[in-house]
C-alpha cells in the first residue's frame, strides 16, 4: 500500500484507490448531505439557488450529478446536463440510455470477439511453444 498526495487539500495519506484523503472526503459527503437535504425540502429550485442557498459550488453540484448521486426531475426546464456521447440532454450520470445500452453492446461483441480469436491462438498449428508442449518432446 503506498501514500499519495490529496488533490484538494494537497495532504499525504494513505492510498486508497481515492483522489481526496479521508477529510476532504467526508467533507464532500456533509456538502452532498446539505444538497439532498435542500432539494429534498425543494425538489424544483435551480442549481444556481440550490448553490446560494447551501454555500456549495456549482460545480460540486454538476459534480453530483455527473456521478449519479443526484438527479434532475424530468418535468424540470432546467437540464444542464448532456449525453457525452450524443449530446441528448439527461438527468443524472454521463450517458443517455440509449447510448448505454449501445456501449454495452459493443463491449459483449468485443470480448466475445477477443475471446474467440484466443481460442484460434491457442491450437495445434500456433507458431508459439507452450510448457506442455517442451514436456512432451
Amino acid at each position: 500500500m503506498g501514500i499519495r498526495n490529496c488533490k484538494k487539500c494537497n495532504r499525504i495519506f494513505a492510498d486508497d484507490n481515492f483522489d481526496l484523503c479521508p477529510i476532504c472526503r467526508n467533507g464532500d459527503l456533509e456538502e452532498f448531505k446539505i444538497v439532498k437535504d435542500y432539494l429534498y425540502d425543494h425538489p424544483g429550485a435551480d442549481i444556481q439557488t440550490v448553490s446560494e442557498v447551501t454555500g456549495v459550488d456549482t460545480k460540486k453540484i454538476l459534480k453530483f450529478l455527473r456521478e449519479g448521486k443526484l438527479e434532475i426531475r424530468d418535468d424540470s426546464p432546467n437540464l444542464l446536463l448532456d449525453c457525452e456521447r450524443c449530446g441528448a440532454p439527461i438527468n443524472t450520470g454521463r450517458f443517455c440510455s440509449k447510448c448505454v445500452n449501445e456501449m454495452e453492446r459493443e463491449f459483449k461483441s468485443a470480448i466475445s470477439g477477443n475471446a474467440s480469436s484466443t481460442k484460434k491462438d491457442l491450437g495445434k498449428n500456433s507458431d508459439k511453444m507452450y510448457i506442455a508442449e517442451r514436456h512432451k518432446r
